[in-house]
């Protein structure tokens, strides 16, 4: 396995000093690593994998470095905009380094969403006309492979990907996680706001630990999977999801259950619920300032005033809840919609949550028949 302090130290010899992306748990020992050694300054986590692309030509255009972006590969769609109309050879021009976690690598056991990603990384990059290296787990081979990379990036100046499978790089514990100044865990809000639902509302919950725990936990209080969309992918897009479903189904209420990072990845989506302004519309942001679910790297969740920029995208009314005994209160008489509620969380989740047993194609068609009825 590589060990992150020599990898970096090796990044660090060919004058790659910039780091951005969106984390990924292949990649979490890594992230973690340059998260504990490098300034703010140099390491930006960005809300999407678009972003860190376009933030990593802004620093080659300014410094004439080659720059590393890090990603998952589903984050790669996110990235085919600025990667073939600014970075290309054939536009701009600009070298960067891409580290991308194969998740669903064929043949390794993974879970439903990653599985068609997994299948088309390396098949998307030859597309993409973007060469890559796949990283061996031998130490000895390391800086062989990085000097075919800079060798590329010297004499095309273009990008180039190093591709991750599962455990190539040595453990790192993230030494600098702060802790969130917050009274509830996730789960516990999540209980709280699931036990307020009526026989008739509706809800979509994004990817990650969120749909993990609303889903425990409705097998802990005995009730079916029917009236929730679990979007097990798609990071960023939940609330959009809900938003198409609460357009279609005006006489019921629908729930956005979100993350910060999810909530952040594609913000825009806020100015579109606050224009149409459902009435039946509910967004509800669980913020620990965390990715969660690969490794726990920061967001910028905590520092910047999500409320306020859905109260100015349009949503008609803004809370912040804090407490258990809050949530409860709050959600049994809602105003009218749009209503984004922002819930302060702690950061983790149990070691022992599992994943639904049922398949997304399952999910969809319960939760079909249940929009029906």
């Amino acid at each position: 396995m590589i060990d992150c302090a020599q990898f970096y130290s090796l990044l660090k010899e060919n004058n790659t000093d910039f780091f951005a992306g969106v984390p990924d748990s292949l990649l979490k020992n890594f992230c973690a690593y340059i998260t504990d050694t490098i300034p703010e300054s140099n390491h930006v986590i960005t809300p999407n994998e678009g972003s860190a692309i376009a933030l990593a030509a802004g620093y080659h255009l300014a410094t004439g470095k080659y720059p590393l972006v890090y990603m998952q590969n589903s984050g790669l769609g996110n990235t085919v905009n600025p990667l073939l109309s600014l970075a290309s050879p054939e536009v701009y021009s600009i070298p960067m380094i891409l580290l991308i976690g194969w998740r669903g690598e064929p043949g390794i056991h993974d879970e439903p969403q990653h599985i068609s990603q997994g299948k088309l990384t390396l098949p998307l990059l030859d597309t993409m006309q973007i060469p890559y290296s796949i990283l061996s787990d031998q130490q000895d081979r390391l800086a062989e492979q990085l000097q075919e990379c800079y060798t590329y990036l010297e004499k095309n100046n273009a990008p180039y990907a190093i591709v991750i499978r599962k455990n190539t790089f040595q453990d790192y514990c993230l030494q600098n996680n702060k802790k969130v100044a917050a009274s509830i865990s996730r789960e516990a809000a999540i209980e709280k706001i699931l036990l307020s639902f009526s026989k008739t509302d509706i809800v979509v919950s994004t990817t990650g630990m969120i749909s993990r725990e609303l889903y425990e936990l409705r097998n802990k209080h005995g009730m079916d999977h029917s009236k929730d969309f679990l979007t097990v992918g798609s990071m960023g897009h939940a609330s959009q999801i809900a938003l198409g479903i609460a357009l279609q189904k005006k006489e019921r209420k629908v729930f956005c259950l979100d993350g910060d990072g999810a909530s952040l990845m594609h913000m825009g989506g806020f100015t579109s619920v606050g224009s149409l302004c459902p009435k039946n519309y509910v967004h509800i942001v669980l913020n620990n300032g965390s990715h969660d679910s690969v490794g726990g790297q920061p967001t910028v969740g905590l520092s910047v005033d999500l409320p306020s920029i859905a109260k100015a995208s349009g949503y008609k009314h803004i809370l912040k809840l804090d407490t258990a005994d809050e949530i409860t209160r709050t959600l049994s008489n809602l105003p009218e919609g749009p209503v984004f509620i922002e819930i302060r969380v702690q950061k983790g989740a149990r070691k022992d949550l599992g994943r639904p047993v049922e398949s997304p194609v399952e999910n969809k068609n319960v939760f079909m028949q249940f929009l029906k009825n």
